[in-house]
């Protein structure tokens, strides 16, 4: 990961990046992952907010939009204990 633009807090050996990496990919194609997803663009492309800086937050059965900092920075809460 050193040939990597964006800095990383975590420090991994390259096996650990890989499996790390597959992880977050699994989680990402997850059923419920894919309908947020899907869900977000359908409303960003209906209401022509895309780039707007904001993300969507689903909350239970609702999706309201906030900051980016905010939703993924779990409301300066950190994400460390979620």
């Amino acid at each position: 990961m050193k040939s990597s633009p964006i800095k990383l807090k975590q420090k991994l050996s390259k096996e650990a990046a890989l499996k790390k990496a597959a992880r977050d990919l699994a989680y990402a194609k997850s059923p419920v992952r894919r309908r947020k997803k899907k869900e977000n663009q359908i409303l960003d492309r209906r209401e022509g907010t895309i780039g707007d800086g904001l993300d969507r937050h689903h909350t239970g059965s609702s999706i309201k939009k906030v900051s980016i900092k905010n939703n993924r920075g779990n409301y300066g809460r950190g994400t460390k204990n979620e």
